[in-house]
């Protein structure tokens, strides 16, 4: 993803009040969003949806349309998608997991229309378009690198995913001290003099593992603080104008 995008992505995120950073990462180049930052766009955009409609139901699939309207200056805008999820295909679910077919169509739907609707179609894409993005969220990377650990371990299987013992070997050692980690990011961005210093701090690779490894609670206070320092710097907190109109 170019700094060009990244920068046309920014731009739009802030005009709803949601910073770049903490919010999208990449996956192969491609940018993708959080679902949860989504929904919170829809509420700022005051994005509101019709009844969706069921396409196609069967047992292991289903096939949803989704119509949402925005407010502008100039009346509401219309979009609509369809979002889809058969088991097997674009939707994996495994061990005993429940499988939500119609929940995930339409989730999927939703977050197509919201980045239509948001002007982020083409820029960016929701966590639940595929499996591989949203096995790729940063908050989850400890437990799959522990888990992708081959090397003969005497740890009964229901001994947990994140060993103290084998923690320090992940290249963050700062996360294994929740508060001291937490304390840590928080100066870090405080010595951050730039917008762009703030995002690329919260961007880089280490960052993101020290992040993934906070219990969520503390992680949202650093991404939360890290937002406040944006609006410090002049980053634009208000949400878009026309949205309020």
């Amino acid at each position: 993803m170019s700094a060009t995008t990244d920068k046309q992505i920014a731009e739009i995120l802030a005009t709803y009040g949601e910073p770049l950073a903490g919010n999208v990462w990449r996956v192969q180049g491609t940018a993708v969003i959080y679902h949860k930052a989504l929904e919170r766009i829809a509420v700022q955009a005051r994005i509101r949806f019709d009844a969706p409609v069921i396409v196609r139901a069967e047992r292991d699939e289903a096939v949803i349309l989704v119509t949402g309207h925005m407010p502008g200056p100039n009346g509401d805008r219309t979009e609509w998608s369809i979002g889809e999820a058969l088991i097997g295909v674009n939707y994996r679910v495994s061990g005993k997991q429940a499988a939500y077919v119609f929940a995930m169509a339409e989730k999927r739907a939703k977050d197509r229309v919201i980045l239509k609707l948001a002007g982020l179609h083409g820029l960016l894409y929701s966590e639940d378009e595929a499996d591989e993005f949203k096995a790729s969220r940063p908050d989850l990377q400890p437990a799959r690198a522990q888990a992708g650990r081959t090397e003969p371990a005497p740890q009964p299987e229901a001994a947990g995913e994140l060993s103290e013992e084998e923690m320090p070997d992940t290249a963050a050692a700062p996360a294994l001290d929740g508060a001291s980690a937490e304390a840590d990011l928080k100066a870090r961005i405080d010595k951050a003099k730039s917008i762009n210093a703030v995002t690329d701090l919260m961007l880089d690779p280490e960052t993101q593992r020290v992040l993934a490894a906070l219990a969520p609670g503390l992680r949202d206070e650093v991404r939360e603080h890290a937002k406040q320092r944006l609006v410090s710097l002049g980053w634009p907190a208000k949400s878009r104008k026309a949205a309020a109109a």
